[in-house]
């Protein structure tokens, strides 16, 4: 975990894109720079804490903090251009797409799924998304440690690459889609999941190949995201154990 000391380097540090977990604000800290760290946080989804001055000083590490903090994450993300090569050496790659995956646990479990079936890497993006801390580690048992990991801040064009690259996308989609059993992945295969709530964005549904669904017997239609994804990647890779 890095920490950003100052009101100025904060600022800097959200426009730059940087991957800022949470901003800590002493109590009582007002002015202008407060206010633009708060509106493009805001804008950016960076959540923001604000604590008591005791607190505050034991995070502080005695630097001049001028009352704010950014907390940065310190994991290691690979590179798009390295899971891509990676992929290119396997004759069946599964890439698995993350589209604003917001709950840690969520986000740890389906890791770890994605190392025990085998997943090639995972794309996750930036925004209205978890970052690999340590509840991620905790939860994915370690196998945060075993993946390649990037982050990206639009998936659409990395979407537009893979299929350049011969993948098939395959997005999980509750109603309007086929049977998730009935999709050949014995093929390069993007598997794409979405936010917790909402799903897939109208606008990565669209650049998918297939949209997968898992049918439903009982009266909740839905299942976990983490369990979705476990459920379709034990399919594929199902179905690429039968010769």
């Amino acid at each position: 975990m890095n920490k950003i000391f100052g009101r100025k380097p904060v600022i800097e540090a959200l426009k730059s894109e940087s991957n800022i977990d949470r901003i800590y604000i002493q109590y009582g800290q007002h002015g202008s720079a407060i206010d633009e760290i708060k509106k493009i946080a805001g804008k950016e989804k960076v959540k923001i804490t604000q604590i008591s001055p005791r607190k505050f000083k034991d995070i502080s590490e005695g630097k001049n903090t001028q009352g704010i903090i950014a907390v940065k994450s310190s994991f290691n993300y690979a590179s798009i251009e390295e899971i891509l090569y990676e992929s290119s050496q396997i004759k069946f790659p599964l890439i698995l797409l993350l589209d604003s995956i917001q709950d840690p646990h969520n986000l740890g479990a389906i890791i770890r799924t994605s190392e025990c079936a085998g997943v090639n890497g995972v794309i996750m993006t930036i925004r209205n998304s978890a970052a690999i801390n340590s509840t991620v580690e905790k939860t994915s048992a370690g196998a945060v440690n075993h993946l390649r990991i990037s982050r990206v801040n639009n998936l659409i064009p990395v979407i537009e690459e893979l299929k350049k690259k011969g993948f098939w996308i395959v997005g999980s989609k509750i109603g309007n889609s086929q049977n998730y059993a009935d999709i050949d992945y014995k093929q390069p295969i993007a598997l794409v999941l979405g936010n917790e709530e909402k799903g897939l964005r109208r606008l990565v549904s669209e650049k998918c190949d297939f949209l997968a669904e898992i049918p439903m017997k009982g009266k909740i239609q839905s299942l976990n995201v983490s369990v979705a994804a476990g459920v379709i990647m034990f399919e594929i890779l199902r179905q690429r154990s039968i010769s």
